[in-house]
């Protein structure tokens, strides 16, 4: 019976690590998650900036019009 309360024991010990072991990585992932997020959205928003100024010079130049336009005789 002592060594069925021992293996219980050690068997609880092994599971409670397991449990701890799994609290942080599951916090580690989530800050992991959050940073990444931030991230992009940052990134999100750079490309819009970038897309409007693409626009910009485009319609600054003259003559340059749109590049996926049809050309007039198809």
């Amino acid at each position: 019976m002592n060594d069925t309360l021992e293996t219980l024991a050690k068997r609880i010990e092994e599971l409670e690590s397991q449990a701890a072991f799994q609290d942080e990585l599951h916090e580690s992932l989530n800050a992991i998650v959050a940073r990444q997020d931030g991230e992009i959205l940052e990134l999100k928003r750079q490309l819009i900036l970038l897309n409007e100024r693409i626009k910009e010079f485009g319609d600054a130049i003259p003559g340059a019009g749109p590049q996926d336009e049809t050309p007039p005789h198809y």
